[in-house]
């Protein structure tokens, strides 16, 4: 019983140190912090891939991650251990404040409206900043550019293909969902998949935020970087912030989640109250 305790342990450490290894690939390559707090969420989601691939121990999918098929493994794994949550009209005070200052640059003769959705997982967000542009019947549409990425290449195909369940609807009003989604023919779920109007302004593609600096070259008017920095620890959150600000315009505005404040993290933005900033001048 004593020899039998003793080989479990040393597979229990063994298992730790494979999985530490992991956790510093997934850091090295997302800027993503998985804590040991997370050890039940980094198992069950790595339990899922390992299935996928017919690998039995974390030692072997490590040789797997390290070896030829590496990068494209990465890109994986991050997919699996990112965490996608996310809804329509989410942090509802954003979108009515994004109204407000848009209506106001628009009334100072500002045409030409450039915004990015920094993190935007299955498009929820970006799809709900281009509903409410279009409401304002004034703004142009063919001014109006939203820029949505994410590291997830599994998320970006739900967002770019745009089809949602009635029950992930539940965020829009009748009339913009009557408006600006049409019905998926032949769904037994009575699936909706986001018109044209609004997709035209969207571009989706895939970023990782580790990797900066970030190919775009801005200025944005409006950034989106919601509830993604808390997976973050606090010296990678200096090197987003420092990016984000040379992306964004003097008086440009920048959302957070509202569990994540960049107080003491950056110079660069003036709060404007929990979770919204303001870039500023100079």
């Amino acid at each position: 019983m004593i020899l039998f305790a003793l080989v479990i342990k040393k597979e229990r450490d063994m298992d730790k140190r494979v999985l530490e290894k992991i956790r510093k690939i997934v850091h090295e390559k997302s800027g993503i912090s998985l804590g040991e707090n997370k050890n039940v969420l980094v198992t069950s989601r790595l339990g899922k891939r390992m299935k996928l691939l017919d690998i039995t121990d974390y030692s072997e999918y490590l040789k797997y991650l390290t070896g030829e098929n590496g990068e494209d493994e990465t890109i994986k794994l991050l997919d699996v251990v990112s965490t996608n949550v996310t809804s329509f009209f989410r942090e509802g005070e954003h979108f009515e404040l994004l109204r407000k200052v848009v209506l106001n640059w628009k009334k100072n003769r500002q045409s030409r409206f450039r915004i990015w959705s920094a993190a935007c997982s299955t498009g929820e967000e970006a799809y709900s900043i281009a509903m409410t542009l279009c409401e304002m019947a004034d703004i142009y549409q063919g001014n109006v550019k939203i820029l949505a990425t994410d590291l997830s290449t599994d998320v970006l195909g739900t967002a770019k293909e745009g089809i949602y369940s009635k029950e992930k609807t539940k965020g829009i009003s009748s009339q913009m969902l009557t408006k600006y989604f049409n019905t998926v023919r032949g769904s037994e779920d009575n699936d909706v998949q986001a018109n044209d109007q609004i997709k035209k302004m969207i571009s989706f593609y895939r970023l990782n935020l580790a990797e900066i600096p970030y190919p775009m070259s801005g200025p944005f008017d409006v950034v989106f970087c919601r509830n993604v920095m808390i997976y973050f620890q606090n010296d990678f959150r200096e090197k987003l912030l420092r990016e984000i600000a040379r992306l964004i315009r003097p008086d440009g505005y920048f959302f957070t989640g509202h569990s994540e404040s960049i107080i003491n993290l950056s110079d660069d933005f003036k709060s404007l109250g929990p979770s919204v900033y303001i870039k500023k001048a100079g």
